[in-house]
């Protein structure tokens, strides 16, 4: 499997919102997405990044406000579908996206892959279904931008059927093997959002990534243990779930210097793997 790490526009908020004791600078927060390339399964991604529908979907009040906070930047190069065509593919290749979770910047461009399965945990959407539209906000969800087939083409993980992970993933003790091979295991991140779901992924060379999502939105924040700020905890659904994953990224970190950690938005870290060699 070929593993391709990239980006879809950016938003900006201060850095000391994102780790504790920061610096009160606004910094970039892309909204990275991920190309696997798979032999038997074909094309498929992490994520999707933004797409002009987050701006559609925030005219209005109360709306409006999320783009306020996270004000975005985006250009019609930084489409996930402009830059698949850099890889000779072309939207309706996409044969699977996995969701990470349902805030609007890892879902934007779903509308976007009309033959993609959506492969996500199914409490991540299951809670926000039953929200009243009231509630959508505080959640970081847009249901607008959610396909109008969206039920027919979901595959929910089917949580009962966990696999026992190896030392090799510890301290992960548990996971969900999606495509039957090993090659993406999925496993539930708490804290953040409700049913969030990193994943672990192996290239064609052996070497793994760990997609940790918004388990931490600085790599600085793993390494160095460093939560956000405490006015951070009003936007997560659990604190303390939050820290002790946190904590365990950091355990992981530590104890698998071979495997590369990416989260979502830390743009040192995206930078660096969208201009490795290997990734071409």
């Amino acid at each position: 499997m070929k593993i391709n790490i990239l980006h879809a526009g950016y938003c900006t908020a201060p850095e000391h919102i994102a780790i504790n004791g920061g610096r009160w600078r606004a910094i970039r927060f892309p909204a990275m997405f991920a190309l696997f390339r798979h032999p038997k399964f074909g094309a498929m991604l992490f994520d999707t990044g933004y797409s002009y529908r987050f701006f559609d979907e925030t005219k209005k009040f109360p709306k409006r406000f999320y783009r306020w906070v996270t004000p975005v930047t985006f250009h019609e190069e930084d489409l996930a579908i402009n830059q698949l065509s850099a890889f000779d593919l072309r939207p309706q290749d996409i044969s699977r996206v996995f969701i990470s979770h349902f805030h609007a910047d890892h879902i934007t461009a779903l509308p976007d892959f009309t033959a993609a399965r959506f492969v996500y945990l199914p409490h991540a959407f299951g809670h926000l279904r039953g929200l009243p539209p009231t509630e959508d906000l505080k959640h970081a969800f847009l249901r607008g931008l959610i396909p109008s087939d969206f039920d027919s083409r979901s595959q929910e993980v089917d949580i009962n059927r966990f696999i026992l992970l190896s030392e090799e993933y510890a301290p992960f003790k548990s996971g969900y093997d999606l495509l039957g091979d090993g090659s993406i295991i999925g496993v539930e991140l708490p804290g953040h959002a409700y049913g969030q779901m990193g994943l672990f992924a192996r290239d064609e060379s052996g070497q793994v990534f760990f997609f940790v999502a918004d388990a931490a939105w600085l790599k600085q924040s793993i390494i160095e243990n460093r939560p956000p700020h405490k006015v951070a905890n009003f936007l997560f659904p659990d604190a303390e779930a939050y820290r002790k994953t946190l904590k365990d990224l950091q355990s992981f970190y530590f104890t698998h210097p071979e495997t590369h950690v990416i989260p979502s938005h830390c743009e040192e870290t995206i930078r660096e793997y969208e201009s490795a060699s290997y990734q071409h």
